[in-house]
């Protein structure tokens, strides 16, 4: 893109050059975030050797960032020095305005949706070529069974990451995709066997599937509007069927429920006063 005085500040920046991307090379920043990015892959965490070795240095040459990292609360270590993220990067994400309105916006009515469907539920966005949990609440009954906040899923394999998928256009779609980064545990999707769900999902106007993670699961999703019908985010409800003498709703009446609240919420976050949600 060419450079003017008065640059476009709508336009998406130009990608640097080969020459632009030597130029302003920032190797100590570099390596921090090839730390970061390398424990986001791990729950157990690592030890300096490992770290080291996953980066292809000797641990010499990432000691002082590990400690500037630990000294600044992006990491943690324990008894066994052993290095595991904090949910710092995940509390300065939230600090953004549209995400935080978001999140402050669902949890009421994601409350309300867990008392009268007596599941747990959550809602789920992509970041990063994932979809990922940024609010969840935990069934009313003692039974319970939900993701944690932050939790990266499959984009593939999920309703959620169905609903996320489904509603862009082919640009967004394709962008999505080609950026898809593939977590733990995700199946491979034959590509043309992807896009037939998708269409649907939009022809039924929502998701739903058993669990490709958990046996006995059936994975309901709705989508959440914003502005010009713009999908942000999708609801999922992963049921979890009773069979004592205990009456819960149906899956039938969790859709419906379901699909009130995902109209509600998505009329609070501005989408059109004719936008519908099927059930």
């Amino acid at each position: 893109m060419p450079r003017t005085n008065m640059p476009d500040p709508s336009a998406a920046p130009a990608s640097p050059s080969s020459d632009e991307t030597v130029r302003y090379s920032a190797p100590a920043l570099d390596k921090g975030l090839d730390i970061l990015e390398v424990l986001s892959r791990t729950a157990e965490g690592c030890t300096l050797k490992q770290l080291a070795d996953a980066l292809n240095r000797n641990v010499n040459q990432i000691f002082r960032m590990v400690v500037a990292l630990h000294r600044r609360g992006y990491i943690q270590s324990d008894a066994n020095d052993r290095y595991t993220l904090t949910l710092k990067m995940f509390c300065l994400a939230h600090r953004q305005p549209p995400l935080k309105r978001l999140v402050q916006t669902a949890l009421p009515l994601l409350n309300e949706l867990a008392e009268r469907a007596r599941q747990s539920c959550h809602l789920a966005v992509y970041e990063q070529g994932c979809s990922v949990v940024i609010a969840q609440v935990d069934a009313p009954d003692r039974w319970s069974f939900g993701l944690k906040t932050g939790s990266f899923m499959g984009l593939t394999d999920t309703s959620s990451g169905h609903i996320l998928l489904a509603y862009q256009d082919e640009i967004g779609r394709a962008r999505m995709l080609r950026n898809h980064s593939k977590v733990e545990g995700e199946l491979d999707m034959d590509p043309g066997h992807l896009l037939s769900m998708l269409a649907d999902v939009r022809r039924a106007g929502y998701s739903i599937m058993p669990s490709k993670q958990i046996q006995g699961v059936t994975n309901i999703a709705f989508p959440v509007h914003s502005l010009n019908h713009k999908v942000v985010a999708a609801i999922n409800v992963p049921y979890i069927a009773r069979i004592d003498a205990a009456a819960t709703p149906s899956i039938e009446e969790v859709k419906h429920i379901q699909a009130d609240i995902s109209a509600r919420l998505s009329r609070a976050l501005g989408a059109d006063a004719d936008a519908q949600v099927q059930a």
